[in-house]
């Protein structure tokens, strides 16, 4: 972002970009929520206050990684548990809810939040088999193929509590980007015989990500417009 604002503090429509995910999973009752911190963290701490728990993540190790920071907190948690991206403001909670819905089906241990891009550059990409979910491979590690497909990853997930943290520990940093990549741990989930299933955006802008202050510029333009059109209705 160019930045010393760290990134999910940054503004949309005078909220910054973490208070939209927080509210949106406490508005889908989600109600134990972990936010994990990085550079400058104690001011998105003292952001969000005491409506949710926190841990460090010292090291930018990919987010397989800062997801593992987490364990201690849900150890005895039995479970689900979703996983958002903070920088990821207009996911619904009716989204939010459907993928908990997804996950309550038998015989399955996690579900990914998906859309489709005309454009993926960047985005992790669906390969799928008969439709049935096989796994994600990043952009930099994808065959010529792979990089056409359309179905990309959003970055957000529910899985089983227990395997989700069982995966982890069995990822590794053997990858282009020499990272922990969260998606790493679903092949351990499908290894157990559970399915992993997947949910559509019908519109990808609700997946949209900010990564650069042009990207939220446009995605501010976008909410202006939208809520301009809802007041004229």
């Amino acid at each position: 972002m160019k930045s010393e604002l760290p990134k999910v503090l940054h503004p949309l429509c005078g909220k910054p970009l973490i208070g939209y995910v927080v509210d949106s999973l406490g508005s889908a009752g989600i109600d134990d929520i972990v936010v994990v911190v990085g550079y400058r963290g104690d001011d998105v701490i003292s952001f969000l206050g005491n409506s949710v728990r926190f841990v460090w993540q010292h090291e930018q190790l990919g987010t397989g990684h800062a997801v593992m920071q987490a364990e201690d907190l849900f150890r005895n948690h039995g479970g689900y548990v979703v996983v958002a991206c903070g920088d990821v403001p207009l996911i619904k909670p009716d989204t939010f809810r459907a993928l908990m819905h997804e996950s309550a089906k038998e015989n399955t241990g996690a579900v990914v939040l998906t859309m489709i891009q005309d454009n993926p550059k960047g985005y992790g990409r669906i390969v799928k088999k008969d439709g049935e979910f096989v796994r994600i491979v990043e952009e930099k590690d994808a065959s010529d193929d792979e990089r056409g497909i359309t179905e990309v990853n959003s970055g957000t997930y529910i899985f089983k509590t227990s395997l989700l943290f069982e995966g982890l520990k069995r990822i590794t940093t053997d990858n282009a980007q020499g990272e922990y990549y969260l998606p790493d741990a679903l092949e351990y989930i499908k290894g157990s015989g559970l399915r992993v299933g997947t949910i559509q955006l019908k519109d990808h802008v609700e997946g949209r990500g900010i990564n650069t202050k042009e990207e939220l510029v446009s995605l501010e333009q976008y909410v202006s417009q939208k809520t301009r059109e809802e007041h004229n209705e």
